[in-house]
């Protein structure tokens, strides 16, 4: 990860169609940490969309719940999306297909016990930006 996991939090949020992956400062003053943030959930969603999950996968290992999935799906099958919210960006997962639901969800909850401290299930309430769901 290009920026500061200790300065930041994640949240993964679980959708009926998928899920948003969310990254944010801790300290909303660190313009540093959030173009980081942003530059590499940038690269994240032109990554997966090719179905290059080695980022996560030096991250976290090739033994995460779902990876296998997700790397297997057809290009298209998945739509990736990034936005910007105050602190930081998220990337959102939708997808019709019920197996990739599934996998993106094993996915999210791999990463949010991988994570530990610095991630959490659910939403980024606590950073003043209602936008992020």
């Amino acid at each position: 990860m290009s920026f500061d996991l200790k300065a930041t939090t994640h949240f993964f949020t679980k959708t009926e169609d998928g899920g948003v992956q969310g990254v944010v400062v801790k300290d909303a003053a660190d313009a540093k940490q959030i173009e980081l943030i942003r530059k590499h959930l940038r690269d994240m969603q032109a990554r997966f969309a090719r179905g290059d999950f080695s980022g996560p996968t030096q991250i976290h290992g090739r033994e995460m719940p779902g990876l296998a999935s997700l790397e297997s799906a057809k290009p298209g099958t998945i739509v990736y999306s990034y936005r910007e919210v105050d602190g930081g960006a998220e990337l959102s997962y939708r997808t019709s297909d019920a197996t990739l639901i599934a996998a993106l969800h094993s996915w999210f909850d791999a990463q949010v016990s991988d994570h530990g401290a610095d991630a959490v299930e659910g939403h980024a309430h606590d950073h003043g930006s209602a936008s992020m769901h």
